[in-house]
């Protein structure tokens, strides 16, 4: 199959090739399956035009890997990332969570799942500018805790994020705000703060695009090492070809739908 040919599909009219899933086989050796989607479709409506940014993926991501899926802009493939992090609501199709269909979840009970399960790392940091490393890594335990909760556990949470920081290398720098780091820097906090919750996946959506060569391997050794250590299953999405090779398994999204490379 020549490069850019859709997985399990052949020739078809364009009517068909719209609505054509892009599906990923998997050989059976492989571990559990922790988050899939099955015929995910994303369309945006721009004026009068219809933008089919997804045209029927099915995706299973394993537990335990590293997955990367690199495309160009406008592939397609952050997009995914943020429907199968419940950052985003899809057109049609479903994804799963160990099993459990989470495209009809309420917006509660979908935060839920993010805050407990899911972590988060993007291009641009989202870090809160006014706290301070120390603060913005226990955020998201903050969030998900109840008020009697966090007033039992606080102390304990605030150990594990100083050791998260200390993990990433960060531990002289605890009490400095955004604006006094590197971007290295603070993409470090971000991973500890994508980890502070345990999450059992971490979408790291453009981790290294606003990073040097030499900072990018080290966010992505960081990564690495998490996901050897811990168990932690990262998916990551990204233009960095170097990045993505990295990676146990490493995808190609073209317009909307997985291809050969």
């Amino acid at each position: 199959m020549s490069e850019g040919t859709e997985l399990g599909t052949g020739k078809q009219t364009p009517d068909e090739e719209q609505a054509a899933p892009s599906t990923v086989e998997e050989p059976e050796s492989r571990s559990e399956v922790i988050l899939e989607c099955r015929k995910l479709v994303r369309d945006f409506q721009s004026g009068d035009t219809k933008l089919h940014v997804l045209r029927g993926v099915d995706f299973q991501l394993f537990e335990g890997e590293i997955t990367s899926i690199v495309g160009s802009s406008g592939a397609g493939k952050s997009t995914l990332l943020h429907l199968l992090g419940l950052l985003d609501t899809p057109t049609s199709g479903e994804v799963l969570y160990r099993g459990r269909e989470l495209t009809k979840l309420g917006q509660e009970a979908a935060a839920r799942v993010r805050n407990r399960e899911f972590g988060f790392v993007f291009q641009s940091f989202h870090l809160l500018p006014d706290f301070t490393a120390l603060e913005n890594v226990m955020m998201p335990a903050r969030i998900g805790a109840g008020s009697l909760q966090w007033m039992r556990e606080a102390g304990k949470i605030k150990q594990k994020a100083v050791d998260l920081l200390n993990r990433v290398g960060l531990g002289e720098r605890l009490a400095h705000v955004p604006s006094r780091l590197s971007g290295g820097e603070r993409q470090r906090v971000a991973l500890a703060r994508a980890l502070i919750n345990e999450p059992a996946v971490v979408f790291c959506d453009e981790p290294t695009g606003n990073l040097d060569s030499k900072t990018a391997d080290e966010i992505f050794e960081l990564i690495h090492q998490f996901n050897v250590e811990l168990g932690k299953t990262f998916l990551i999405v990204t233009h960095d070809d170097h990045i993505a090779q990295r990676a146990q398994r490493h995808l190609y999204m073209v317009d909307g739908l997985f291809v050969e490379q």
